[in-house]
């Protein structure tokens, strides 16, 4: 069974199959990479939280940069949230993003907790 939260003519925020839960690219409001990326994280927390998971059950991430010199400054901000002992997979480009002011955009892929 697949379920679907959030869903709208375009896409679901959330869609969940077989215990895996998969999150639409998230972005930031902000400035600063740090701003966008801390509000991202923010973001997929409240999501996976929603869909009955935490940081600690994800998969996979895939962050979209506007421009790959903003590395190091989202890597800070990563590293600091990501529990030790619990890196995903993860995968870091660079990307035209859907606006102009968008710096960062997260893809995340997680497992439910079990129980949910």
């Amino acid at each position: 069974m697949i379920g679907r939260i959030h869903t709208g003519d375009r896409m679901s925020k959330i869609v969940k199959h077989n215990g895996t839960i998969y999150l639409c690219g998230q972005v930031g409001a902000g400035e600063s990479v740090t701003e966008q990326t801390e509000d991202c994280l923010s973001r997929v927390d409240a999501l996976l939280d929603e869909a009955g998971s935490d940081r600690t059950h994800i998969l996979q991430a895939i962050i979209w940069l506007s421009d790959m010199a903003y590395f190091a400054e989202m890597n800070a901000v990563w590293d600091a949230w990501v529990p030790s002992g619990h890196a995903p997979a993860r995968a870091c480009g660079e990307a035209r993003l859907a606006r102009d002011t968008l710096k960062v955009e997260i893809i995340v892929t997680a497992a439910e907790k079990h129980g949910n």
